[in-house]
């Protein structure tokens, strides 16, 4: 058995590089599944969403990629099954957890630890292993290329399997790496804003009052007492008086005010790269969309 070499990151994303055309092209972030919130992390949306991956192109991308694999590695006369896709854990949406925990009901049973159906998921996927069918022998260098350049008188591509699949749809568009530096940073960006650190001092007295020491808000959750898999009585009350302090200052709502101008902001300087990245992606998904209907 081996670790799948399936695992892909999908982005999208398009931008202008001027002024006028970047208005026109900015894409919007993908809506929520329920109304914005102000309350609700979970149904916040930042701009650089528009170009990170949405689900829908991230499982286009890998059905096609899973697809391409099996079937070269038929051409080789070897049966392979793609290891199962690991379930979500943590936050549901991409902004839901970024500023920290909000939900008191789910804190009250777990702490700062998900769901425990949602844990007891994902623990029983690892357990049974997220592995492929391969067995390490002749198929597994079939398919990663790492073996003989010929196996059953058929020339091995570069790469093996995976590495014709990955050229086939150029998955190396997926990377988007503008986006995502731009998300890290401005992520990073935003603790310095006046209004944030503002927030992060109030949030910071209010968790004082009830006997907690913490200078910002995920430094609570990231406190290394609360590391093991169990929940214990000290890490839930933390974790409610941490979101009392969240509700009483609106810290994470200041916050990802702060982020979004600075993510915007980022985004109009970034145009060109943003735009260039878009359209390999764009391409990309539609080369996806193509293997799974059958029609490239």
């Amino acid at each position: 058995m081996m670790l799948s070499a399936l695992s892909v990151c999908v982005a999208t994303g398009c931008s202008g590089s001027t002024s006028a055309t970047t208005a026109k092209s900015i894409r919007t972030p993908p809506a929520p599944s329920v109304p914005f919130d102000a309350k609700d992390p979970a149904t916040w949306t930042l701009p650089i969403q528009g170009y990170l991956p949405s689900d829908s192109a991230r499982s286009q991308i890998l059905q096609a990629k899973k697809q391409l694999v099996g079937d070269c590695m038929k051409t080789f006369g070897f049966s392979w099954t793609p290891s199962p896709d690991l379930p979500r854990i943590g936050g549901k949406t991409f902004v839901d957890w970024r500023y920290g925990i909000h939900d008191m009901a789910l804190s009250k049973e777990r702490g700062y630890k998900p769901a425990a159906a949602d844990q007891a998921a994902y623990d029983e996927a690892m357990n049974d292993g997220a592995v492929d069918g391969t067995t390490g022998g002749a198929d597994s260098q079939v398919l990663d290329g790492t073996g003989p350049r010929t196996v059953n008188g058929i020339k091995v591509p570069e790469g093996g399997c995976v590495g014709q699949a990955d050229r086939r749809i150029d998955t190396q568009a997926t990377q988007t790496n503008t986006a995502q530096r731009i998300s890290s940073q401005t992520f990073i960006q935003s603790k310095s804003d006046s209004r944030v650190v503002k927030a992060f001092a109030a949030w910071s007295a209010c968790m004082k009052e009830k006997g907690y020491s913490y200078a910002a808000p995920l430094d609570a959750s990231d406190d290394p007492l609360f590391a093991s898999p169990e929940v214990t009585s000290q890490e839930i009350a933390t974790a409610t008086a941490d979101i009392g302090c969240r509700d009483r200052t609106n810290v994470a709502k200041v916050w990802f005010d702060a982020e979004t101008e600075l993510q915007s902001k980022a985004i109009e300087d970034k145009a060109e790269q943003l735009e260039q990245e878009s359209g390999a992606l764009d391409a990309a998904v539609k080369k996806a969309a193509g293997v799974v209907a059958g029609t490239r």
